[in-house]
């Protein structure tokens, strides 16, 4: 299974030299925001909103004083808005009052905000702070490990985080669920894969059938 993984991780490094998140922010804070408000909801979506958001709300400090029913207004368009606003004041609420004003750096602590779940932290981790062994499982890369035979194919987040936690070498992790993301948009989507052509394919146990 390492040579296996080492050759994946290098065909998507060729493909994708960089591994950027895909969700726009300037300060910690703002990333923690832009990833609540991306659940169930795409990136674009996301980077459309925030801009506004942000201006409206242009520190940490402003966040936490806003109504929530204003941000509601500003965040209607991704969904789920009503909990996604509340979450975030609650969450700017809290950094200012147990964390100093920043962003924590360990997964215990990201764990108590409101609105934050362990992909969120595991992508506060991995982006922020560079911690080795941040596995962000977010829907593209459940889909592609599993497709890959890198996972069992479950679609539990918190198993499959553990799965490829055992076999990424840590400090590539991050980035390579970053690329996966990328991949799934480009090739490997999920209504219509690119299978035949897909540089993965000769290691893809759906499209191979062998491990």
């Amino acid at each position: 299974m390492n040579e296996k993984v080492q050759s994946i991780i290098d065909i998507l490094k060729e493909r994708y030299p960089d591994a950027p998140c895909a969700l726009h922010y300037k300060k910690d804070y703002e990333l923690m925001i832009a990833v609540r408000l991306s659940a169930q909801c795409t990136d674009a979506r996301v980077n459309l909103v925030t801009p506004a958001l942000f201006a409206a709300y242009p520190t940490l400090e402003a966040m936490a004083a806003a109504d929530i029913t204003d941000v509601e207004n500003f965040v209607h368009s991704c969904g789920f808005y009503k909990h996604k606003a509340r979450d975030i004041v609650l969450g700017c609420q809290m950094l200012l009052q147990d964390y100093d004003g920043k962003v924590p750096d360990t997964m215990e602590k990201l764990l108590k905000i409101p609105g934050v779940g362990r992909k969120t932290a595991n992508l506060l981790l991995g982006d922020l702070y560079g911690a080795p062994g941040s596995v962000v499982c977010d829907t593209h890369c459940i889909r592609i490990c599993g497709r890959l035979g890198l996972t069992d194919g479950s679609k539990d987040p918190e198993k499959v985080e553990r799965q490829l936690r055992s076999i990424l070498p840590p400090e590539e992790s991050s980035d390579f669920c970053h690329r996966i993301v990328l991949f799934g948009r480009e090739v490997c989507i999920a209504r219509s894969p690119q299978c035949h052509n897909c540089p993965l394919a000769p290691l893809c146990k759906h499209f191979t059938g062998q491990e």
